[in-house]
């Protein structure tokens, strides 16, 4: 009968982390420390209290475990170490409850990232102030990881990093793959460039104007997308008594629809309407 005070180690990756057997269920588990796989063997035994354990998680898919050895193999432990350090600031900030694949994905775009900066190469991030409205939570926190890649690599870490980062921490929170949490920007930020057009008008990404409207569109594409029903009691008079808005709504249902491949409701549409009468109101305001 297995020792339950004991892990049964599975794999070695390094002299840094291991792979264990968790009793009573047998549930594999990853293990890091400093040390902790320095003369161990497959098969040997290790006190689930032996004080060189940092952290333990948990990587329930093997396509997960084959990404992790293989990153395990290129990248510096330190870029391991820190990765772990934010996601457990994460964990702790906002959720517990993130998407494993958080300790593939973040220590690999550390260590490009580290690359990129160590030699002059910053990406323009495009969605910069999307991010910081939409994912403010997540930035804040991205923030932080920035400061602590600065302290430990000795690197200046640009805000545009920062937003990146946020998508990293954003995708584990919601379990959406990060593609998917840009494209969902993308679209944002197209949908705010078709109502300036057909306004005329340059809205302030500063203002509370922006931070409104991209809420709005934001909650209204996650409920499309998610096909939850909304009703509008008075969408036929929102057709007659605000038709400049409803027809410009009517424009963004039909970018969302082509864009994310999805049905606008038109109850929805009425709501976008609402909210696009309000900030035309405003605009025209600030003109006058």
């Amino acid at each position: 009968m297995a020792d339950e005070r004991k892990y049964v180690i599975g794999r070695i990756f390094n002299n840094n982390i291991v792979l264990v057997h968790e009793p009573p269920d047998n549930q594999e588990v990853i293990l890091l420390g400093k040390g902790i796989g320095f003369g161990q063997k497959v098969g040997s035994e290790l006190d689930r209290s032996d004080a060189r354990i940092e952290k333990k998680f948990r990587l329930e898919q093997e396509q997960h475990l084959r990404q992790y050895q293989s990153l395990i193999n290129q990248v510096d432990q330190t870029v391991i170490d820190i990765a772990e350090e934010i996601i457990s600031l994460v964990a702790k900030e906002i959720s517990p409850d993130l998407n494993e694949h958080i300790h593939v994905a973040l220590p690999d775009h550390i260590h490009f990232a580290i690359h990129r900066l160590r030699n002059g190469l910053e990406i323009v991030n495009p969605f910069l102030f999307e991010i910081r409205t939409l994912y403010a939570r997540e930035y804040a926190l991205a923030e932080r990881a920035a400061r602590m890649m600065e302290e430990r690599f000795h690197i200046k870490v640009p805000e545009s990093e920062s937003g990146f980062l946020a998508l990293h921490i954003h995708s584990a929170v919601s379990y959406i793959p990060v593609t998917k949490a840009v494209q969902f920007t993308n679209v944002l930020a197209e949908l705010v460039a078709r109502i300036e057009q057909a306004t005329g008008t340059r809205i302030d990404k500063q203002s509370m104007d922006y931070a409104r409207l991209i809420t709005h569109l934001r909650y209204a594409i996650e409920r499309i997308r998610q096909g939850k029903p909304i009703l509008h009691p008075l969408m036929d008079r929102i057709k007659t008594t605000l038709p400049q808005a409803y027809e410009l709504a009517a424009e963004l249902g039909a970018l969302i629809s082509e864009k994310l491949d999805v049905v606008v409701p038109e109850d929805e549409v009425g709501y976008i309407a609402m909210h696009l009468f309000r900030l035309l109101q405003q605009l025209e305001a600030k003109e006058e």
